[in-house]
C-alpha cells in the first residue's frame, strides 16, 4: 500500500441543473417506477427535449416520484423498470451517447444542496476532506436482464458497437480541480459494467472497466476491461455458454467500503465472480502496480452512482475508437422497428451504506 498525501483544500464545482421535463410528462400511477423502486435519492435524464429548450431532459427527484416516460422510461407488466435509449438522440453536451440512466441524488429534495456540493456525493475514506460528503463510499446492487442491443454498426470492430453501460461510479467533473492542477475533477469512471452481444452471436458478455484517472488529453488515459462472462469488449468470439443471452437475469453489487470498491456479479447457473481494486492508488484489479495511472487513484475526487441504460453504440461518424456511426433515424418508432437501440430491464435497484465485506 502505498503512502498517502493530503491536498489542500477541494473547492467543489457549483454547475447550474439540465432542464426537466414538463409536468405533462407525468403518468399514472401504473407505469411509474417509484411505486415500486426507491427512488427517493435518484434524478433520471432521458434522450430527449421535450421542452424544446435545445438540452437534454432531466426530472428531478421531486417529479421523479410521479414520472415515467412510455417509451424510455416506465414499470412494465411485470414491475420491472425499463429503460430504453435510441442510437441517434439528443446527448449530453460532453457525449454523443444516448442514455436513459439515473443520477445518484444523496440530497434527496433538499435542493439547497447544489448538484456537485459534498453533501450531494460521496468520497472514498482517503480523500482529505472526506467527512465533509454525504458518505464515505457507498454500495449500489442491482439485479436486471438487457432485452436489447443494437443490431448495426457502420463500424462493427470499434470496441463500443453492440453495447451497454448498465451501472457505474462517475467521478465530478470539477473545473476548480483541474485549474489547481491537483490531478483531479476530469470527470473519469473508476467503474462502468457493460453488456455487449454481437447480432450474430448466441450470448452476450458482461465486463466491467476502469478508467485511468488522468487528464483528458493524456494519451494513456484509457479504459481497461475485465472479464465476468464471456469476454471484453475487444473480442469478436460469441461467448456461447459463458456468456448471458438478451433476457437472461444477473446481479452486479459496487460496494466501496473506505478506500476499496469490492465488486460481486452473480446469476443462476454461472460462476459468482469477484474483483477488488484500491481506489486510492495505482495497484490495478489484479495486484498490480500500474506505472501510468494517477499515483493516488480517485483520492481527490468526488463521485456518484449511475444505472440504467447507457447507449454505448454511437451514432456520430468519427476516427476516434467511440464513434461507431451506429445507424438511426431519430424516430423512435422506426428505430425501435429497426432494432437501432438499448433497452434494460432492472428488477432489482437499491442504493445503501458501504459494509465491510465479510
Amino acid at each position: 500500500m502505498k503512502n498517502k498525501v493530503l491536498f489542500p483544500p477541494i473547492m467543489i464545482a457549483i454547475l447550474s441543473a439540465c432542464a426537466t421535463t414538463s409536468s405533462e410528462d407525468i403518468q399514472s400511477s401504473s407505469t411509474v417506477p417509484a411505486t415500486q423502486f426507491d427512488l427517493s435519492q435518484w434524478k433520471i435524464t432521458l434522450p430527449i427535449d421535450d421542452n424544446k429548450d435545445g438540452k437534454i431532459d432531466e426530472v428531478d427527484v421531486k417529479d421523479l416520484q410521479k414520472f415515467s416516460h412510455p417509451d424510455f422510461f416506465y414499470l412494465n407488466s411485470g414491475g420491472g423498470m425499463v429503460f430504453a435509449a435510441p442510437n441517434k438522440a439528443i446527448t449530453t453536451a460532453n457525449s454523443s451517447n444516448t442514455r436513459s440512466e439515473l443520477r445518484q441524488m444523496p440530497r434527496g429534495t433538499n435542493t439547497k444542496i447544489k448538484t456537485n456540493y459534498p453533501l450531494n456525493n460521496f468520497a472514498i475514506a482517503a480523500h482529505p476532506l472526506a467527512n465533509r460528503f454525504a458518505s464515505v463510499g457507498g454500495k449500489m446492487q442491482a439485479t436486471l436482464k438487457v432485452d436489447h442491443v443494437a443490431k448495426r454498426a457502420k463500424y462493427p470492430n470499434k470496441p463500443p458497437a453492440f453495447s451497454v453501460v448498465i451501472g457505474q461510479i462517475h467521478a465530478g467533473k470539477d473545473q476548480n480541480l483541474i485549474e489547481k492542477n491537483l490531478g483531479f475533477g476530469w470527470g473519469n469512471e473508476p467503474i462502468k459494467v457493460y453488456y455487449k452481444k454481437w447480432p450474430d452471436h448466441q450470448t452476450g458478455s458482461v465486463f466491467w472497466t476502469y478508467e485511468r484517472n488522468l487528464a483528458k488529453d493524456d494519451p494513456n488515459r484509457t479504459d481497461i476491461a475485465y472479464p465476468v462472462w464471456g469476454n471484453t469488449w475487444d473480442l469478436p468470439d460469441d461467448p456461447k455458454q459463458q456468456g448471458i443471452a438478451l433476457g437472461e437475469a444477473f446481479s452486479y453489487e459496487i460496494n466501496v467500503y473506505e478506500n476499496i470498491m469490492h465488486l460481486t456479479f452473480s446469476a443462476k447457473g454461472k460462476p459468482t465472480v469477484k474483483y477488488e481494486i484500491d481506489l486510492s492508488n495505482n495497484i490495478d484489479a489484479y495486484g498490480n502496480v500500474d506505472e501510468l495511472d494517477n499515483p493516488y487513484g480517485y483520492t481527490g475526487d468526488w463521485h456518484y452512482f449511475k444505472a440504467g441504460a447507457y447507449n454505448q453504440c454511437s451514432s456520430k461518424d468519427a476516427p476516434g475508437g467511440w464513434y461507431t456511426a451506429c445507424l438511426g433515424t431519430g424516430d423512435w418508432e422506426t428505430d425501435k422497428q429497426n432494432g437501432d437501440y438499448t433497452q434494460v430491464t432492472f428488477n432489482q435497484l437499491t442504493l445503501s451504506q458501504a459494509t465491510k465485506p465479510e
